[in-house]
């Protein structure tokens, strides 16, 4: 290939013109820098369509992914981190005596030569995109300083005290020794890697062990030395500005990280426990955490209905069930549906997880007095429109909510059951007169989190009919369904991400009679079913037959119901 034969394929493609292409020769005469490199940092050619281009001249494959397959764990370790991001190439693996090396550069010639001679063979060229090359370094060597084996082998040169009666000093002194600190930052690098929303930190009687929960699901990552167990912790407790001379109490703190331009807020559960203190650690990324309401899972029969209900004028809307089910997100999606300037909307949360532009959010202080309720009752002084309860948990709150709803506002809160149907039954075994939640509640949403079937290894089955049962499905008509194999991607587990499945219960005049006449939750369920609601399984499984999740995740979130 010569220059030529790029500058005319440019031309030809409409990317280039002949005064671009002069004056980029006229810069590399000044500068010595390969006109290729000119035309990209110029912005005269995309890099992805030069990198096409001298993948055809050249006649080398381009490849749009460096994924697990691709990459021979062997080869991993020969280069370093520094040499790989300088010469922008990445050794993939090695068949046949010849090494397969990705690269954004596929002129420098010398360098490729290079690798092939340190591995002994030949080199096959494949063509990547630059940020592709980036983040495949990060993913497989990422620091090669910073692996979970040489932090663990720093700690081995760490002191420690005797017993677990050191004075707070030598803990503070501890927790602030480099290999501890590289340590627990490796956890929440990793974690943030892993898309985990949680850190778990666990001790047992003879090990510490750390775990992180992905998709709802939680995974064992590291043991860490038992007797290392106080440091870690106490390294915590500083991080979140705790005491770390109490270890009888259970403490709550927060922490901020920036982790690549993300800032992810850390909130810290620690409780003493037979073995030492365990730790929980939940992390906010506010990059990921909000979801529009079309993005939520909602059918669209049921994105319709909740669209049209969060218009309303007035009454409350409730999303239940269990912690973890996503809750507050659907509430956050439903609230920035409807934030407009004309509008007055107030929430009360503990904690507040994401900040809604133009909405004012007010923190629970159990402490200093600011409760739900108390904040519900100074909230509606403040002339809202919409009124948010982060969850509705005694009757005060619930009241003040009900006459809240019953005075023109409309009203959004959470409460934990099980299904839709429970929350009315929830709202009368607190003390609610039937004819207040009769008058008020105008709807319930009842949700789970499924996991999605991971892209990279989906593969089709044949379901038999016990499984296809269980989930109110017959085998007619339902051919082949997807699962996935387990890969590098998706951890093993054969599912990558989550959505939601949903009930709704849209209250009406039957259903309110009900109400007014305590029936019980089965009652309520069974009228809600006639009127054409459809159950959580019963969304689980359309996603399944549409391929977004599998009969075992529905299973696993339904069961109950």
């Amino acid at each position: 290939m010569t220059i030529e034969t790029l500058k005319k394929d440019l031309i030809e493609k409409g990317f280039l013109t002949e005064e671009q292409w002069e004056e980029s020769l006229s810069i590399q005469r000044e500068s010595g820098m390969r006109v290729d490199r000119i035309l990209v940092e110029n912005g005269y050619v995309p890099e992805e369509e030069m990198l096409k281009s001298l993948s055809m001249l050249l006649g080398v494959p381009y490849l749009s992914e460096i994924d697990g397959e691709s990459v021979e764990s062997s080869i991993i370790g020969t280069f370093s981190e520094p040499f790989l991001r300088q010469n922008r190439c990445f050794p993939l693996k090695c068949e046949n005596g010849f090494v397969t090396v990705a690269t954004s550069d596929p002129l420098n010639a010398e360098i490729l030569n290079e690798i092939g001679v340190i591995l002994g063979s030949g080199v096959k060229v494949v063509v990547v995109l630059e940020e592709e090359l980036g983040r495949a370094i990060e993913k497989f060597y990422g620091s090669r300083e910073n692996t979970a084996e040489k932090m663990l082998q720093d700690m081995e040169e760490v002191e420690v005290a005797s017993e677990v009666g050191e004075e707070s000093e030598d803990l503070l002194d501890l927790a602030n020794k480099a290999p501890i600190i590289k340590f627990v930052n490796l956890i929440l690098f990793q974690a943030v890697k892993e898309r985990a929303s949680d850190i778990h930190i666990q001790p047992y009687e003879k090990e510490l062990r750390v775990r992180y929960r992905v998709d709802g699901i939680l995974h064992d990552v590291l043991t860490p030395p038992k007797r290392h167990q106080a440091a870690i912790i106490s390294r915590i407790k500083v991080m979140a500005k705790l005491n770390i001379a109490e270890r009888r109490l259970p403490q709550d703190g927060r922490a901020t990280i920036k982790i690549d331009d993300r800032q992810i807020d850390i909130r810290v559960s620690i409780i003493p426990t037979a073995f030492g203190e365990r730790v929980v650690m939940r992390l906010l990324d506010k990059e990921n955490l909000f979801f529009g309401l079309e993005e939520l899972g909602l059918s669209s029969d049921k994105l319709a209905a909740v669209n049209h209900l969060i218009y309303s004028s007035h009454g409350i809307i409730l999303v239940t069930g269990p912690t973890g089910s996503g809750k507050t997100t659907t509430l956050y999606a439903a609230l920035s549906k409807i934030n407009s300037p004309d509008k007055n909307i107030i929430t009360v949360e503990d904690p507040i997880e994401y900040q809604l532009p133009g909405i004012s959010q007010i923190q629970v202080k159990p402490k200093i007095g600011l409760t739900f309720a108390s904040g519900l009752r100074h909230i509606v002084r403040q002339d809202p429109d919409i009124i948010m309860i982060g969850e509705i948990r005694d009757i005060e709150t619930a009241e003040i909510a009900i006459h809240a709803s019953l005075t023109g506002h409309l009203v959004f809160s959470t409460l934990h059951t099980n299904d839709a149907s429970g929350a009315i039954t929830r709202l009368l075994d607190m003390g609610i007169e039937p004819y207040l939640i009769s008058s008020s509640v105008i709807a319930v949403v009842a949700q789970r989190l499924v996991r999605l079937i991971c892209e990279k290894c989906r593969e089709s089955y044949n379901p038999d009919e016990e499984a296809l049962a269980e989930i109110g499905l017959k085998k007619e008509g339902v051919e082949a369904l997807s699962r996935g194999k387990g890969c590098q991607h998706c951890l093993s587990t054969g599912y990558r991400g989550r959505t939601g499945i949903y009930e709704l219960v849209v209250i009406d005049e039957e259903l309110r009679k009900l109400i007014l006449d305590r029936a019980d939750s089965n009652t309520i369920r069974k009228k809600a079913f006639e009127k054409g609601m459809e159950s959580l399984q019963n969304d689980g499984a359309a996603k399944v037959l549409k391929g977004i999740t599998t009969i075992e995740e529905v299973l696993r979130v339904t069961q109950e119901n």
